[in-house]
């Protein structure tokens, strides 16, 4: 996917079984991203970047959206653990993943492996990709701060 190509319909199920479309947010912006994995330290600062800023963002029009491979059940106990106010998609087969070109072959300590590359999409209220923010542009501490500077 790139700026200006209109992102999929369909988004996925939610932390609670819920399916999530595009559609649910016209008139809105959306914040979509990508993240490799619940808990883990750079996940969880960037969910928290963006919950400590979620009404600055909802001030400038944006919902928040977040995407890994985790199962509903991993998302429950991560939106608990850190209240966080916005559903987590539970991508457990990569397909929108693989849809956003955000799935894909990592390195790490040499080891390859399947994996999600951190990454945020932001869609206007038309469904449109206006920006996206790349793996090695985001800094998990003050994602919402990057977002909210555009």
């Amino acid at each position: 996917m790139n700026v200006g190509d209109k992102a999929p319909e369909y988004l996925g199920v939610d932390q609670n079984g819920k399916e999530i479309k595009l559609s649910d947010y016209a008139g809105k912006k959306l914040v979509l991203y990508f993240y490799p994995k619940d808990n883990t330290s750079g996940c969880t600062a960037e969910a928290c970047s963006l919950r400590d800023n979620i009404d600055a963002l909802r001030a400038r029009g944006y919902q928040v959206v977040g995407v890994s491979s985790d199962s509903e059940a991993s998302h429950q106990r991560f939106i608990e653990k850190h209240s966080l106010p916005f559903p987590l998609i539970a991508d457990t087969e990569h397909k929108l993943q693989e849809q956003m070109g955000v799935w894909g072959e990592k390195s790490m300590y040499g080891r390859k492996y399947m994996g999600t590359f951190r990454t945020t999409f932001l869609i206007d209220e038309n469904g449109v990709i206006e920006h996206i923010f790349l793996p090695k542009a985001i800094k998990t501490k003050i994602h919402a701060d990057q977002i909210l500077s555009m």
